[in-house]
């Protein structure tokens, strides 16, 4: 049997990663051997994850965390170096790692800029849930197990009450006309604690609630102490 591709997967903490990590473990064809997360103040730069939240799920997936520092608002050029170093890194540490992998859906112009950055850099991009439908996707994975709350909700497209609340089935019948079940357009950012794809749950308590550049509502998870 050949021996299957490394893979290094884009870690954000919330639902979209963690399912994409559940599927790249029953593919014959392809295994993970890390994750990668771009962190900014101690946190996701996109979902505002606290840093120590993400290694604990790094911890439960049994996978190491690779953390790449951004300054904030990061223009594309420091981000693109930032990243460069970090595979460069993350190549000489898995020799024969040339592919990264990434949670996204739909969005073909993020899906293309995502391939253009890899392979300037004789990197591949995977995406296995591309073009996914995702209410089903959504269902499938409460169906399996995976458990997640909502850490934030872009105002301009989606209710500020729906932060902090589980991402479950009362959720997805609550959600407006319009908004994609998983939030594929911005409108919400989930933080995972539990599923198939970690060894055993995290356990998170409530941090405080927040509203930034008056447009993101976010509700904070600590690890419990």
């Amino acid at each position: 049997m050949a021996a299957r591709i490394p893979v290094l997967l884009a870690w954000s903490g919330g639902k979209d990663a963690a399912w994409t990590l559940h599927m790249l473990r029953q593919s014959a064809t392809h295994q993970v051997v890390g994750l990668l997360s771009t962190v900014s103040a101690g946190r996701a730069s996109m979902q505002g994850v606290r840093v120590e939240v993400l290694r604990a799920q790094a911890a439960a997936a049994g996978l190491p965390l690779l953390e790449v520092e951004l300054p904030p608002a990061c223009e594309n050029a420091a981000y693109g170096a930032a990243m460069a170093g970090a595979l460069d890194a993350a190549a000489r540490r898995w020799p024969g790692l040339r592919t990264m992998a990434f949670g996204d859906l739909f969005l073909e112009d993020i899906r293309a800029w995502r391939r253009q950055q890899l392979e300037s850099l004789d990197w591949e991009l995977l995406t296995p849930l591309f073009r996914f439908d995702t209410a089903l996707l959504a269902r499938r994975m409460l169906d399996a197990g995976l458990r997640a709350r909502v850490c934030c909700v872009d105002t301009q497209q989606l209710d500020a009450r729906f932060r902090g609340r589980a991402f479950d089935a009362a959720l997805l019948e609550e959600l407006p006309a319009g908004v994609d079940p998983c939030g594929e357009n911005g409108e919400f950012h989930t933080c995972v604690w539990a599923g198939p794809m970690f060894a055993t749950p995290l356990e998170l308590e409530h941090a405080g609630d927040s509203i930034e550049a008056g447009r993101f509502a976010r509700t904070d998870f600590a690890l419990r102490e």
